[in-house]
């Protein structure tokens, strides 16, 4: 009796595992795949100077007093779309104190240009057609967002996409944006 119970039970719960499983697959979980990895102090800061769609020439080094993002992706890349609209409004929502730097990895303008119409995006959007400012940080994983305080020193690299107005980007942010209101 005890054997037969026991049978029951096992079936029952291999049933049940089987439910939940069937479940999770029907219902995907949002994405929550990012890496945060530190900057090394005693790496050299690359050089960032590009022009975006408008013709606007941003350079790093004009930046300073503001914490900036500097955001690599491509249109292909559907982690970079699902991100971009959150990365736009994080910098409306700190306009004053955040610029976003939206970096195309080797796509033409015409493409780029195409998709900046189709979604809205009014963020700076340097085409990096070559690849090179890519290299230059390190980049090879999209998207990948450098974090840099307004001091011009970089925190980190986030490697994924991450919902930027969700609680996870806010304990990345607060403190950079509570050194931005420190003197220079």
């Amino acid at each position: 009796m005890i054997l037969k119970t026991f049978h029951w039970c096992t079936a029952g719960l291999a049933w049940g595992l089987l439910g939940s499983l069937a479940a999770l697959a029907a219902e995907p979980e949002p994405a929550t795949g990012y890496e945060v990895q530190a900057w090394d102090p005693r790496k050299p800061v690359p050089t960032l100077q590009a022009t975006d769609l408008n013709g606007k020439v941003w350079r790093l080094a004009d930046l300073r007093g503001k914490v900036v993002l500097v955001n690599f992706w491509a249109s292909w890349c559907e982690p970079c779309r699902a991100e971009m609209p959150s990365l736009q409004r994080l910098a409306a929502m700190h306009a004053h104190e955040l610029v976003v730097l939206a970096v195309n990895f080797k796509e033409s303008a015409a493409t780029v240009q195409q998709f900046v119409q189709r979604t809205g995006l009014t963020l700076p959007v340097l085409p990096d057609p070559q690849g090179s400012v890519a290299r230059a940080w390190g980049v090879a994983i999209f998207p990948s967002t450098v974090l840099i305080d307004a001091r011009g020193k970089v925190r980190s690299v986030l490697r994924g996409e991450l919902d930027w107005t969700g609680a996870d980007a806010q304990r990345l942010l607060t403190p950079m944006f509570k050194r931005a209101s420190l003197p220079l």
